[in-house]
Formats: C-alpha cells, structure tokens, sequence
C-alpha cells in the first residue's frame, strides 16, 4: 500500500512542467540586470577611485577628528 502512494507521487512529481516567465521590462517595477546596474553610482566614471577614498577617509576620520576637538577645547 505504501509503495503504491510513494510510485503515484513519484510520477505526479515527475510530469509536472516548472517553468517561468521572463520579467517584463515595460513595467515599472522592473530594472535592468547586469553587472553595475544594482548601485546608485557609477564605479566607470573620471576619478572615481579619488572621490570614493577621499568620501571612505572622511567617514572613517570624522570621528576621530571630533574626539580631539572635543578633548582639547576649553572647559
């Protein structure tokens, strides 16, 4: 009795079709796919590398440099 529900799930299983449907780009809610097109800057740009390490060394210096002011101003 077992083997005869564990061979109709296998068959049922087996011809049923998966499949899926291409997203549709003419919608809205739809965004290009590839490489560089799921962040909101461009990395081809003229100087990029400059203002990236000028943008990491302000954020990771910031609050070093508040630190020392706040350490050294007048009482």
């Amino acid at each position: 009795m077992l083997s005869q529900t564990a061979l109709r799930l296998r068959t049922t299983v087996a011809r049923r079709g998966f499949s899926t449907t291409r997203a549709q780009l003419s919608s809205p809610y739809h965004y290009p796919e590839g490489p560089r097109s799921n962040i909101p800057f461009n990395p081809l740009t003229r100087f990029f590398a400059v203002r990236y390490w000028g943008f990491m060394a302000v954020g990771f210096g910031l609050p070093f440099g508040i630190a020392v002011w706040q350490t050294k101003k007048n009482k």
